[in-house]
């Protein structure tokens, strides 16, 4: 069962932490590299709220396909829409290849 108000609170830390921060860029980017799982929350028409994961993919599937309880950190940032959320994940997606490319 999704608990929608404990997601609705931390996109509202999440808010607040990139509001207060000077480089919200940055900010953002401290939020996603902190948490192993990042859930985009947005209103949705049909269901009330839309998620889309952004962050963590694969430790949700490997607890959907293990039944095992995983110890993870997560959070949840607001967006606009679905789309918002996806472009989100692509950016972030091609920055940690950027960065595995550079590294190698």
């Amino acid at each position: 069962m999704i608990d929608f108000e404990a997601l609705r609170g931390l996109a509202d830390e999440t808010r607040h932490f990139i509001q207060m921060s000077e480089d919200k860029g940055r900010a953002l980017r401290v939020v996603v590299t902190e948490h192993d799982v990042v859930l985009g929350i947005f209103p949705c028409a049909i269901e009330g709220i839309g998620l889309h994961v952004i962050k963590g993919h694969e430790i949700l599937d490997r607890i959907a396909n293990s039944h095992e309880i995983a110890d993870y950190t997560h959070t949840a940032i607001a967006v606009h829409s679905r789309e918002q959320a996806v472009a989100l994940q692509q950016v972030l997606t091609q920055q940690v290849f950027a960065r595995q490319v550079l590294a190698a």
